[in-house]
Order: structure tokens, then C-alpha cells, then sequence
């Protein structure tokens, strides 16, 4: 797997990849207009229980990924996905406020730009 893209969190002692991928974006999309618009939602929803709702889903959509990505690669040794109902019993409210900043990294990882910048030539070089 490309650990280059995932942040992990743990649940109930198993290790999760989030990973952003190019499916979860189009997800996130569908139910929120945009990436940019999630965090808003996130941060600025008053009634907790939503957005528990909200982080639990987000949690299993980023967490599915690695497993269908698994599924996808490895069709001998499918593994079940991760439910909403699943991470509700298997965690706490405390965890849920740790893994939002897993949520966070994985999303910076999935939408990084590389950028490669040439080297520019000594502007103001003194005329000696």
C-alpha cells in the first residue's frame, strides 16, 4: 500500500489507512459540494450529535478505501469494510477527536501537489 498517501488511526487495536482517494473525493462531493466545504461542515456544526454522525462517516469512508483497495488488489484475501455502526462500538467520543486530525492529514496527502521550482538566476548581481 502507498503509505505515502494514508494516515493511520486504530480501532479496537486494528490499524486503518485513510487514504483521500479519487472516490472518497467524488463521496465527499456528493455530500458536501466540495472538500473545502467538508471542513466548514465539520467545524461548524452545533448539534453534536450530527456531527458525530458526520466524523463517523467520514472515518469509514477514508478507512474503506485501504480495504477496497486491498479487495481490489488481493481478491483472494477480501476483508470486510468497515461499518458506521462498527465504529460507533468501537470507540469513544475521545477517539473520534484524535483521529480528525488523522482525517485532516490523510486529506492534505491525498490532494498534495508536488511542485518543482528551477533555479533562478541572482537577481540584483552586482555590476562590479
Amino acid at each position: 500500500m502507498d503509505n505515502e498517501r494514508a494516515a493511520s488511526i486504530t480501532i479496537a487495536g486494528k490499524e486503518y489507512q485513510l487514504i483521500l482517494t479519487t472516490r472518497a473525493t467524488k463521496e465527499i462531493a456528493k455530500r458536501y459540494g466540495g472538500l473545502a466545504n467538508l471542513g466548514d461542515k465539520l467545524m461548524k456544526t452545533e448539534n453534536f450529535e450530527l456531527a458525530l454522525d458526520e466524523l463517523i462517516w467520514l472515518i469509514a469512508l477514508l478507512a474503506n478505501q485501504s480495504i477496497l483497495i486491498h479487495n481490489f488488489q488481493h481478491p483472494e484475501d477480501k476483508q470486510e469494510p468497515l461499518t458506521e455502526e462498527e465504529i460507533e462500538l468501537l470507540t469513544t467520543p475521545t477517539d473520534l477527536a484524535e483521529y480528525k486530525d488523522a482525517i485532516m492529514d490523510s486529506m492534505l496527502r491525498g490532494t498534495k501537489r508536488y511542485v518543482e521550482s528551477e533555479p533562478q538566476p541572482e537577481k540584483n548581481a552586482s555590476a562590479g
